[in-house]
Parts: structure tokens; sequence; C-alpha cells
């Protein structure tokens, strides 16, 4: 399954960025969708995640109220709006699918946030 992230960058302290990755339609379609990040030196997180029917979305802590995952259904498309960042969000970000009880993995598109 391939999935395809862009949109990450260098942007300064409290800018904005919207990362978006598409997935085959057999893939999304059906599927909750996350968002995960690895900054250097640390384990992989779950940042946010959004139900197939974008009824339901979930948040780690730290990106609550500046970061928001939606998804466009008709363009096989999950989107991470991401604003006020931090220079601790920093990290390669990685969208992510389930799919028989396996995780399959985009490449992963860097952001970078200067102070």
């Amino acid at each position: 399954v391939q999935l395809q992230a862009s949109g990450g960058g260098l942007v300064q302290a409290g800018g904005s960025l919207r990362l978006s990755c598409s997935a085959p339609r057999s893939a999304f379609s059906g599927n909750v969708m996350y968002w995960y990040r690895q900054a250097p030196g640390k384990q992989r997180e779950l940042v946010a995640r959004i139900t197939a029917d974008s009824s339901s979305t979930t948040y780690t802590g730290s990106v609550k109220d500046r970061f928001t995952i939606s998804r466009d259904n008709t363009k096989n498309t999950v989107y991470l709006q991401m604003n006020t960042l931090k220079p601790e969000d920093t990290a390669v970000y990685y969208c992510a699918v389930v799919l028989y009880s396996k995780f399959h993995w985009g490449q992963g598109t860097l952001v970078t946030v200067s102070s």
C-alpha cells in the first residue's frame, strides 16, 4: 500500500503548515486514518486519527486546539492542518492506515519549526 505524504517544510514558530496524504481508494475507503510523528531521538507517536466518516477525531494532548485532522473521501486524502507551530513539533510526520491488523506507513514528510 503506497501512502504519499506531502506538505512539510521549514516554518517559523507560530506559523502554519498543512500536510496531505493520499492513498489508494482500496486502502482509504472505510478505514481510520492516522498521522504520527517521530522527532529526532524519540519514538514515533500518534498525533491524530480520524474515523472513516469523519464523525470522530482524536488528538494527542500536545497538539489539541492547534492541529486539525480532516479527510476528503472523494479524493482519498487525509489532511493535517497545523497552526501555532512550536519548535517541539519538529519531526518527520507519517500518515498511516491499518489493514488486516497491520500498519501501513507513508514515506514521511519533514516539518522543521525554527524558534
